[in-house]
């Protein structure tokens, strides 16, 4: 992050903003948004988000699975694709 052009107070945003989101935008920048010296928000472009939404959908479900390995809720490679083939073969047919 370039603290001179990444980071701007609330007061920037409020005077540019349409500048600002096409910046973000185009550039794919991140925008750290100040208000009273503080860090308040963020702007970032919609690709950025969907990526970072998606890495954290990922990190969610290793933490669920790291959980259940600590807490014992696991079950051989052999029984896991045992009941996947039974499941498989009690669905309905599409054809």
């Amino acid at each position: 992050m370039r603290l001179k052009e990444d980071v701007k107070p609330v007061s920037y945003l409020a005077a540019h903003t349409s500048r600002l989101v096409d910046e973000v935008a185009d550039q794919g920048r991140t925008v750290l948004i100040t208000q009273d010296g503080e860090a308040r928000a963020v702007l970032m472009d919609v690709g950025s988000y969907d990526r970072w939404r998606s890495a954290l959908a990922m990190l969610k479900i290793l933490a669920q699975g790291e959980a259940d390995i600590a807490a014992g809720r696991t079950v051989t490679q052999e029984e896991a694709f045992d009941r996947a083939a039974r499941a498989i073969d009690r669905a309905p047919s599409n054809g």
